[in-house]
């Protein structure tokens, strides 16, 4: 937020990685995934709110269109594609009224992945229609959040990224075009597995290179063209 110091910088969790059990570092500040399947309230044991306003389902629908014209069609992570097109992320709306409420969530979807095999479901991605629309709300919770989750055992199983319509980098103008690539429609959370990091790092990508690639890619495009992104 522009004029206020934070005790965290403005990163994006991708920037600095623990890569599995071997805690290796690498950057790798874009490397998403976000398929296309929403988590629907079939059964209470999941714990997934349901949608109860079209304003809700608008804000999903949003999201969804930022990561395919976007995260996919902009190509800032080129391993997005693969997992979006077999539908292993799930997408969860957030009916959370407070942000206790939207922990407890959190909690819930992390047990729902650690409950299921990677090849059926990925990776969460939290989208948040009520709360957290200050940046630097949204950080404080973000930090929360994963303070707890080391607490609670979570560590080095998985991650969690942090997507916001404000979102800046340390160091960064508020208009730098590079925020860009971490601003979605919605505040949303993406809890992400570690094994998946290391799938890809495995493979052989060269995952050094996105963060200045993705930079070349959005000043060419352009801060309004970018902008526009967001509010299709």
């Amino acid at each position: 937020m522009p004029g206020r110091r934070r005790k965290r910088p403005f990163i994006t969790p991708y920037s600095h990685m623990r890569i599995g059990t071997r805690r290796r570092r690498l950057e790798a500040r874009h490397l998403t995934g976000h398929p296309n399947r929403l988590a629907h309230c079939q059964s209470p044991e999941i714990g997934c709110p349901r949608m109860s306003t079209p304003n809700h389902s608008a804000a999903l629908a949003a999201c969804q269109r930022w990561l395919e014209r976007a995260v996919i069609g902009l190509n800032l992570c080129p391993f997005a594609r693969a997992p979006h097109l077999a539908g292993r992320i799930r997408w969860v709306l957030s009916g959370a009224g407070d942000t206790d409420a939207l922990v407890e969530e959190l909690l819930r979807e992390l047990e729902h992945l650690r409950a299921h095999d990677i090849d059926r479901v990925e990776t969460t991605l939290l989208v948040i229609p009520e709360l957290l629309g200050e940046f630097g709300d949204y950080l404080d919770l973000v930090h929360a959040a994963e303070a707890l989750m080391a607490a609670l055992g979570y560590a080095g199983q998985f991650q969690l990224a942090s997507f916001h319509p404000d979102y800046r980098f340390e160091g960064s103008p508020a208009d730098a075009v590079e925020n860009y690539s971490n601003r979605s429609p919605w505040p949303m959370l993406h809890l992400l597995r570690e094994d998946s990091i290391s799938r890809v790092v495995d493979a052989g990508a060269d995952v050094e290179s996105i963060p200045g690639r993705n930079q070349q890619r959005l000043r060419a495009l352009g801060e309004v063209a970018l902008a526009q992104l967001l509010r299709s």
